[in-house]
């Protein structure tokens, strides 16, 4: 454990944080379908059309969480998020009526979306040092929490799903009490803020716009990334039932995902840092994984063609998805972190948001191969994005002399 001693105390907070909170997330998301189908005696088009609200919710949740986090402390900002969210959870335990449940889930989705910018943004903050390592600490610890959540849901879901409610706001509560008593937010950047407010001069200058416009194509290229990747939620698991496969041959796919994440992740990022990777690189790679993926599916029908692309994608997540937030914290001016981090989670919602909308008319229009091409396609433009985000950060000259990859 000597490794963990020498994180910074507030990392470590942040870190069992986030483990709680996705644990306890996970507990419901993967059943919140059932419960509406099952137990709420609803549609399977009506359980979608809710979680569509909801995930449209998380997008303006995570830009009013970046909002927040730079106009209050960081700590305050995200205590309001999980207050929030866990009011919401236990009034939805009490079992509501469909048009208040709907209206729970939209308010719920917006509490939960407030939640991840302040994290992301602290990570940034408490380990400076550790330039991405903070980021990727945080990716892990947060599948950890996904694996155990949803191991332990479908455990208690056989109880009753109240009791899933209860587990998901009892984590709340453990989250709350963890920041609470155990965060020690740094001073020093909101001191900083309050001086520049102070003299009247603004928190950012025609030097920062430039840097706006790249997490912009950043968060766009990242974006592509999620409508790809949910495909293996939504039309993937229906095209595996229609050729022929068993759900628990489906669960299975994601096991190795979990593993995978849990075991290789460190040693990439390791090598990644051991062969002084550039990040933008490491992007790359990551999309070309991701297209790999997809063209092993579209010409594959066997299980093992299934299982080798969620090994060739889990490898590509591994690279992308904590370098953008990682990106965005570099990229950000004093007093506009959380603005930065809250883009880019909304840039994520979006992609997850209409991902499955996209991917239900390709199968169904055209049929499951023309899908996983237009897979390719799409992370084609996540490709230029990555590659290109950069180029109106610096001038020329600047380019030549400052390095943001180190």
């Amino acid at each position: 454990m000597a490794f963990w001693r020498s994180y910074p105390r507030n990392l470590k907070v942040l870190l069992i944080a986030m483990i709680i909170n996705s644990t306890g997330m996970a507990f419901l998301w993967p059943l919140h379908t059932i419960y509406i189908t099952q137990s709420m005696g609803r549609t399977l088009s009506e359980a979608g059309f809710v979680l569509m609200l909801h995930s449209a919710a998380e997008i303006f949740g995570s830009l009013l969480g970046g909002y927040l986090y730079d106009r209050i402390r960081g700590k305050f900002s995200l205590l309001f998020g999980v207050v929030f969210s866990a009011l919401l959870i236990f009034f939805i335990s009490i079992g509501l009526p469909w048009p208040l449940y709907i209206a729970a889930m939209v308010l719920l989705g917006l509490g939960i979306g407030t939640i991840f910018p302040p994290i992301y943004a602290l990570a940034g903050i408490v380990w400076k040092e550790g330039g991405r390592k903070s980021f990727n600490l945080m990716y892990l610890v947060m599948n950890l929490g996904v694996a155990i959540g949803t191991a332990l849901g479908g455990i208690v879901a056989q109880f009753s799903f109240q009791y899933v409610f209860w587990a998901n706001g009892f984590t709340y509560l453990l989250f709350i009490f963890v920041i609470w008593f155990g965060l020690k937010e740094p001073d020093t950047v909101h001191e900083i803020v309050r001086k520049q407010s102070s003299t009247g001069r603004p928190k950012t200058g025609r030097r920062s716009i430039p840097g706006l416009y790249s997490l912009l194509i950043l968060c766009l290229g990242f974006m592509f990334c999620w409508v790809t990747y949910i495909q293996w939620q939504t039309s993937i698991s229906t095209y595996m039932q229609r050729l022929g496969f068993s759900l628990s041959a489906y669960s299975s796919l994601w096991t190795i995902n979990g593993l995978l994440i849990l075991f290789a992740q460190p040693w990439i990022q390791w090598l990644m840092a051991r062969l002084q990777i550039a990040i933008k690189l490491q992007l790359l790679a990551g999309v070309t994984l991701f297209m790999l993926t997809f063209g092993v599916l579209a010409n594959s029908q066997a299980y093992g063609g299934f299982v080798t692309a969620i090994v060739i994608i889990t490898i590509g997540e591994i690279l992308i998805f904590p370098a953008v937030p990682a990106i965005a914290d570099r990229l950000a001016p004093i007093g506009k972190r959380g603005m930065y981090q809250g883009l880019v989670n909304g840039a994520a919602n979006v992609g997850r948001t209409i991902g499955p909308l996209l991917g239900g008319l390709f199968y169904d229009g055209f049929g499951p191969v023309v899908l996983l091409y237009s897979c390719i396609f799409i992370s084609g433009f996540a490709l230029i994005c990555f590659g290109t985000y950069q180029r109106l950060l610096y001038t020329h000259h600047e380019a030549k002399t400052v390095k943001i990859n180190k």
